[in-house]
C-alpha cells in the first residue's frame, strides 16, 4: 500500500507544479495586455494633446486615470505571480524574500502584503510597465 501512496503523492506533486505554471504563464500573459494596453494609452493622450492642446483635459485625466487602475491590476497581478514562485520583492533594494518573511534580510524594510491598506498605492517612480520603463523614465535628466 505504500507504494501506491508514494505513486499517488508524486502524481499530485506533478499536478500542482502543472497548475502553478499554468496559472504563472495566465498571469504573465494578462500583465504583459495591460502593459500594451497602457502603452496605447499613453499614445491616445499624446495625440489627443497633439491636435488640440488647448482643449479640456477632463478627457486626458480620464486615460490618466485608466493608466493608475491599470498600473494596480499589474502591481497585484505581479505580487500573486511572486507568491506563485514563492518569494516577494522587496520595495526598497529589489532583494527576493521568501514570502514567509515580514522583513527583507538585505535592507530590513518591511515587505508588502496585499492586506495591506496601502498595497495598490502607486510610487512616484514606477513608470508603468517593464517593457517601457526605458522609455517613459520622466526622472531622467538625460537631454535627448
Amino acid at each position: 500500500m505504500g507504494f501506491f501512496e508514494a505513486i499517488g503523492s508524486v502524481g499530485k506533486g506533478a499536478s500542482d507544479k502543472a497548475k502553478n505554471i499554468s496559472e504563472a504563464n495566465n498571469l504573465k500573459r494578462k500583465i504583459l495586455y495591460e502593459e500594451e494596453r497602457i502603452v496605447e494609452i499613453f499614445t491616445d493622450i499624446g495625440k489627443k494633446y497633439y491636435k488640440n492642446p488647448d482643449s479640456d483635459t477632463s478627457e486626458l485625466k480620464t486615460l490618466c486615470d485608466d493608466i493608475d487602475q491599470r498600473r494596480r491590476r499589474i502591481k497585484k497581478m505581479r505580487y500573486e505571480l511572486n507568491g506563485i514562485r514563492g518569494y516577494k520583492i522587496c520595495p526598497k533594494c529589489d532583494a527576493e524574500v521568501n514570502e514567509r518573511f515580514q522583513f527583507c534580510g538585505r535592507c530590513g524594510a518591511r515587505l508588502p502584503d496585499i492586506e495591506d491598506e496601502d498595497f495598490l498605492s502607486l510610487e512616484p517612480n514606477d513608470y508603468y510597465t517593464e517593457s517601457s520603463n526605458n522609455f517613459f523614465n520622466a526622472d531622467s535628466n538625460q537631454n535627448y
